[in-house]
Order: C-alpha cells, then structure tokens, then sequence
C-alpha cells in the first residue's frame, strides 16, 4: 500500500521503479490517494478516484507526470472530498507524514513502512526478489 499524490514527484519515482516488479506479476500496489503536496493537489486525487476507471486514471497521470500529470477537477464531490479526507486521516494514524508512505508485509509477515522513496537495496526489500 501506498499513500500517494499525484503531484509527488518521489511517488512518480517510486511508480516506475516498481514496474519490473508490477509487469512480471509479483507486486500489486495499492494507491491510497492523498492530496497534500500542492494546491491542486485534492483535485487531481478527486479526479482519479472518481473516474469511470481510477486505474485507468492513475496511468494516465503517471505517464503524463512530466507533462503536469492528469487535470484536476474544477469542484470536488462531497463523497470524494470525504474519501479524500478519510485517506489522509488513515495516513497520519499510521504515522505517515509525507508521501510516499508505503506499508509492506516483511519475509516474516511483519507489517513495515517507509517514508518517502526506496533506495538502493531497499527497493528489493519493499518489494521482494526481482
């Protein structure tokens, strides 16, 4: 799991560092999506988790994250505005507090978390053998 905004310049890294992992079928993350890095940071989070494919969405901002990622919505549901509020509670009762904030089960099933991006030999030890 990890607590992601879409303006995160380290969960942009952290997306594509764990593709090797993603493609071959041996990691799946989950995006908690927050919106705390900038402005319109709850807006671009509102806008994938309400569309039709947040997937779909999430890909879109990821490979357009050079280009400013995927466009913020111009008003946030209130239903949105409190998933988005309920997600950034989450991540401070876990001790998160800034994103990535990424919990992984260790080789002895022990839950673990790391503040910001992986580096070096880390990266394997969040995500297992490649």
């Amino acid at each position: 799991y990890t607590f992601s905004d879409a303006n995160c310049p380290y969960c942009h890294k952290f997306w594509e560092a764990a593709r090797p992992w993603v493609d071959a079928g041996k990691v799946q993350l989950r995006h908690i999506m927050v919106g705390v890095i900038r402005e319109d940071s709850p807006a671009k989070a509102a806008a994938i988790l309400s569309a039709r494919d947040p997937s779909a969405a999430l890909l879109e901002n990821e490979h357009q994250f050079d280009r400013g990622g995927i466009k913020a919505l111009p008003s946030i549901s209130r239903e949105i505005a409190g998933k988005l509020d309920a997600n950034q509670v989450l991540m401070i009762e876990m001790g998160i507090q800034g994103t990535p904030g990424i919990l992984f089960q260790d080789a002895q099933g022990q839950v673990q978390r790391r503040a910001g991006l992986p580096q070096g030999a880390d990266l394997q030890t969040v995500l297992g053998p490649r």
